[in-house]
Parts: structure tokens; C-alpha cells; sequence
């Protein structure tokens, strides 16, 4: 074996020890579940990541194709300060395309890399408890549900032998169903499990200090500084700041935003010095 790979195994190995047994929740999104080659990729990472001896659960949305279908139904998109508009009828189809079709074809991936996988979505078990909310300038946006709960009985004993595959929809007391964010969704999961990491895939290298510019990766910050830069963001990358900051108050040690169009992007952030996104953690 080459002395690089040699190397790059030891530079891992203390990782690997440091994170046995421990929790990452993924979420799973962006050219990482678009692009056939890196399907592939991020499913055999998440195997290696069960093999090593983490527990990682995934949590997916799957707005392109949610798109994809509406825009085939001449439905409307909008999107307003990174959230989709959804009304009964978008409900309606991210729940069939985010449950019966994305959520399965990411088990079956999962699954055939040699792990066995188990897709839920957040009406079964009662898993997510969600409620009606604004956009973050304050406009109603329809059927966007805030998680009020996650019951992580369901998961954990999925955990135990399964790799827990979330599609983020959920429904009220009364029994309405709302579709929720993936990037608040894989937050209020990763809290509610006590999670040591939560990861999100994206399709930019990181948190950047000019969206402008590729090179202004953020490679690590403490939540004051999130806080402080939050106003200041906008589009997708505010959910998802928004989202590591609520898994860090609820106790996640860290949370890590990393280019899921880069191969093994999940094992270069977890398991090597430089990593490869950005890493957020408690201020101090």
C-alpha cells in the first residue's frame, strides 16, 4: 500500500475512535442526491460510517423533484427567504414524491452498499409533531410546518440495526400535513437524539463570507459569530445557518456545512485534519 494511504488511514484513526458510537445526523440534499456517481458515493459513505461504528441517520427533502412534478402539473414555485410557498396541492405532491419515491430510491441505495436502511417520514410513529409557520420576514407561506416535537422512540430502535433514512413532512394535532424544511428537519432531529454531529450537504464549498466568491469558505465559527451574520443571509444558506445554530443550543457538540458536489465530501469533513466545509460550534 502506498505511504499517502498509509497515511491518510492513520490521520482517520483517531477520529474513528473519537466518534464510535456516537450520532451524525446527515442531511442529505443538493447535486449529492441528483448526480448518479455521487448517489453512489454518498451511499457508501454512510455505510462506512455504520461500519466504523457511528450511528448515522439521514434526513432528507428532495425540492427539485418536488419541482420537477409541479412544474409537469403547471403548479407555481415560490420560494420566499429560502422556504417553498405550499399549498394543499404542493403538500400534497412533496409528500408523494418526497415519501414514495426520493425516500425509497436513497434505502435502496443504502441497502445495496451492504447496510440494511429503513425509510419513515415524520407521521409514522408520531415521530414529527409540526404546526403552521411564517417565512422569517413574517409572510405566510401556506402549509410550512415548524417541528413543535420529534419523538425519537421510532428511531432509536430503528438505530439499532437500521440506518434511518427521514423524509421531512409531518402533520399537526388535527391531521394536517405540512411540509417542512429538510435543513430544520435533520436540526430538531439531531437535537431531540442528543447528537454529536449534524452535516449538511449543499451544492456550495461552505459558508462564505461573499456568496460571490467560491474561495471565502468560513472553515470554522462559534455560534456568536453565526448569530451576529445571520440578517445579513439569505436564500438557502439561512435555513441552514438557522439550523446549526438550533442544534447547537439543543446540545449538538457540532455541526458541519460541506460541498456535497465534492466525492466522499462526508468523510473528508469527518475524518481528516484540513476537512472540507464549514464547522460550527458553541461559542467560547
Amino acid at each position: 500500500m502506498p505511504t499517502r494511504d498509509i497515511a491518510t488511514l492513520l490521520e482517520a484513526l483517531p477520529y474513528i475512535r473519537e466518534f464510535h458510537g456516537k450520532t451524525v445526523v446527515i442531511k442529505y440534499g443538493g447535486a449529492a442526491m441528483r448526480d448518479p456517481v455521487l448517489k453512489e458515493e454518498f451511499a457508501r459513505d454512510v455505510v462506512l460510517l455504520k461500519y466504523v461504528g457511528m450511528n448515522p441517520v439521514v434526513v432528507h427533502g428532495g425540492g427539485p423533484e418536488i419541482t420537477s412534478y409541479m412544474e409537469r402539473l403547471n403548479l407555481p414555485v415560490e420560494f420566499v427567504d429560502g422556504l417553498r410557498v405550499s399549498d394543499a396541492a404542493t403538500v400534497e405532491i412533496a409528500k408523494m414524491v418526497l415519501v414514495g419515491k426520493v425516500n425509497k430510491d436513497i434505502v435502496l441505495l443504502i441497502n445495496r452498499h451492504g447496510q440494511p436502511a429503513v425509510g419513515i417520514c415524520g407521521d409514522d410513529g408520531l415521530l414529527f409533531r409540526a404546526a403552521r409557520q411564517s417565512s422569517p420576514s413574517g409572510k405566510d407561506i401556506g402549509f410550512v410546518g415548524r417541528i413543535e416535537r420529534v419523538d425519537v422512540d421510532l428511531l432509536n430502535r430503528i438505530a439499532e440495526a437500521y440506518i434511518p433514512v427521514v423524509a421531512s413532512v409531518g402533520a399537526d394535532r388535527e391531521g394536517n400535513s405540512y411540509n417542512i424544511n429538510a435543513d430544520e428537519a435533520a436540526g430538531a432531529v439531531a437535537r431531540a437524539l442528543g447528537a454529536y454531529k449534524i452535516m449538511f450537504l449543499t451544492d456550495v464549498p461552505g459558508w462564505l463570507r461573499d456568496p460571490a466568491d467560491p474561495g471565502s469558505v468560513v472553515s470554522e465559527a462559534g455560534a456568536e459569530l453565526v448569530e451576529a451574520s445571520l440578517a445579513g443571509v439569505s436564500g438557502g444558506m439561512r435555513p441552514k445557518l438557522q439550523a446549526c445554530l438550533d442544534a447547537i443550543h439543543g446540545g449538538v457538540s457540532y455541526a458541519h456545512i460541506v460541498d456535497g458536489r465534492v466525492p466522499h465530501s462526508l468523510l473528508l469533513e469527518l475524518f481528516t485534519d484540513a476537512g472540507q466545509g464549514t464547522k460550527i460550534g458553541p461559542s467560547g
